[in-house]
């Protein structure tokens, strides 16, 4: 009688005064493989880089020094633990191809790459950026000649969120109350594996401090959406509809926040512009706006919170 490695840990789950911890390759078992397998006898507890606090307290050096280091390189341990900038490099490229990627290859059998890799670095590029599959399949064909159909690169970007490569972010209406389908912002697990992956040629501040965000809000246990207010307005006369974004609409239980992701709001238009549509979603919930430094929290007139995102990393306060 043959028995699988499932049964196994099954059989040593009923034994008493005893807890049974797995990890694995992904291209062997996924979390959708573990909730099949184990038949409702499992807690998945889901392991994420090292958080911008968790490196902080480790390194323990100038606040804005260590998240210039973080936001280049970003929380996996052994990059963090390595001090030489070009083994940092090396072993981000080695992850990133030889672990993820072969995982997503080897898992799901896919015999052409070139088209997998191309969705990575598209993806890779425009973090936080909203789109869908038949605008990358697009951007792959108008640089390459030739490129992954909407389908593929639909059928793909499954493959990598399974593999926790990318995480994917829906549009909600706020005043709706429903999910749009498209299109949808995709983030980074880890900012670091982004940038070697682009070999550390993109590196826009204002995108890496958006989903070194919304990983911290994952990690914290939010549900996390990318907002949308249609607010209407007058063109040439006419009445028109403006769709207008809120970064994340965040929420856990009962409880529901609405956070913008600003690089600066030392502009007066520009703190208007991301207020607006924090102001019209007509309801209670808090509204926080996250800036670049380490400014404390505040609120203005208008029940707006400010605070700088190492401020707001290290408080552990959404």
């Amino acid at each position: 009688m043959w028995f699988t490695f499932y049964d196994v840990l099954n059989s040593l789950n009923a034994l008493p005064n005893l807890d049974v911890y797995v990890t694995g390759s992904n291209s062997k078992m996924l979390s959708k493989d573990v909730a099949t397998n184990f038949r409702g006898r499992k807690t998945e507890i889901e392991m994420h880089p090292l958080s911008f606090a968790e490196f902080h307290g480790w390194k323990g050096g100038d606040l804005l020094l260590d998240w210039a280091e973080y936001v280049k390189y970003g929380g996996m341990p052994q990059v963090v633990l390595e001090n030489n900038k070009r083994e940092k490099v090396a072993i981000l490229r080695e992850l990133f191809d030889k672990v993820y990627l072969r995982d997503v290859v080897e898992r799901n059998k896919i015999a052409e790459v070139a088209p997998l890799e191309s969705i990575v670095d598209v993806v890779s590029s425009s973090v936080g950026s909203l789109t869908n599959p038949k605008k990358l399949s697009d951007t792959i064909r108008s640089a390459d000649g030739a490129g992954p159909s909407a389908p593929t690169v639909r059928k793909y970007l499954g493959f990598l969120k399974d593999a926790f490569v990318f995480r994917e972010a829906r549009r909600f209406d706020v005043r709706g109350r429903r999910y749009l389908d498209y299109p949808m912002k995709y983030y980074a697990e880890d900012v670091g594996l982004r940038n070697a992956r682009l070999g550390f040629r993109e590196q826009e501040e204002t995108h890496l401090m958006e989903n070194v965000i919304f990983n911290e809000l994952i990690r914290r246990g939010y549900s996390v959406d990318v907002g949308v207010v249609d607010i209407w307005g007058v063109r040439d006369g006419r009445r028109v509809v403006n769709h207008h974004e809120i970064d994340f609409v965040v929420e856990t239980g009962s409880e529901k926040v609405y956070v913008q992701s600003a690089f600066s709001i030392a502009d007066s238009e520009y703190r208007k512009r991301e207020k607006l549509p924090l102001q019209q979603t007509h309801d209670s919930f808090r509204k926080v706006i996250i800036v670049s430094g380490a400014a404390e929290r505040w609120t203005d007139d208008d029940g707006v919170s400010y605070v700088g995102i190492l401020s707001w990393l290290t408080e552990n306060v959404l």
